[in-house]
């Protein structure tokens, strides 16, 4: 099995468990069904408790702005590979104990839940699970080819060219090369392989 060959099999989230924020700080951005992210997992390692599994390793509450309280859990996730256990994938994630909202103070009675949820969510994307989401490939409607990456063009060699009398160019785009002091006391063979050792094109004695 490849590196990748399960990162690509479930990169792309389907349409349907893609959800649009239409709000907050994450507007514009989309939610994924965290119900496809467990399915995701069962397809390719196994039914959970068999093929995948995670532990919590702690559950805690940390205070807020505006008397408002967050609840955090961290999660190990593991997954099975040709028979063997994987090392503990790591997740940490967080939701709203309490939050401020415009009618006053909301207690929420799933914090942790939530918060479960989405330490798993960050221990996913480790195998790329709905990677081509967190990439930006997802324009709301459909999926957008990864840019390809620019290889620098090379630009094609010149001619050599005089400079100053002592200074010479080689090729376009190099730093230029200074003549050496001995130049004219090298014979013509020894003057041909220092041209070609240092791909100039300096003129040679007769």
């Amino acid at each position: 099995m490849g590196n990748l060959d399960i990162w690509e099999k479930v990169a792309k989230v389907p349409s349907n468990y893609l959800k649009a924020i239409a709000a907050g700080r994450m507007k514009g951005k989309s939610d994924i069904n965290p119900q496809w992210r467990y399915k995701a997992l069962t397809e390719n390692f196994g039914i959970c408790g068999v093929g995948w599994k995670y532990e919590v390793i702690r559950l805690w509450l940390e205070p807020g702005s505006n008397d408002q309280m967050c609840a955090f859990a961290e999660i190990k996730l593991y997954v099975l590979v040709q028979g063997a256990w994987s090392d503990a994938i790591p997740g940490i994630g967080g939701s709203m104990l309490i939050n401020k909202e415009s009618a006053g103070l909301y207690t929420s009675d799933e914090a942790y839940k939530m918060a479960i949820t989405d330490a798993l969510s960050v221990a996913c994307k480790m195998l790329g699970i709905g990677s081509a989401v967190y990439e930006g490939l997802w324009d709301g409607s459909k999926y957008k080819d990864a840019p390809a990456i620019k290889e620098e063009q090379k630009k094609p060699s010149t001619p050599a060219e005089v400079v100053h009398g002592d200074v010479r160019k080689g090729h376009a785009g190099e730093v230029e090369k200074k003549l050496p002091a001995n130049w004219d006391k090298l014979t013509q063979g020894q003057q041909q392989i220092h041209n070609k050792r240092n791909n100039t094109n300096w003129e040679v004695k007769k």
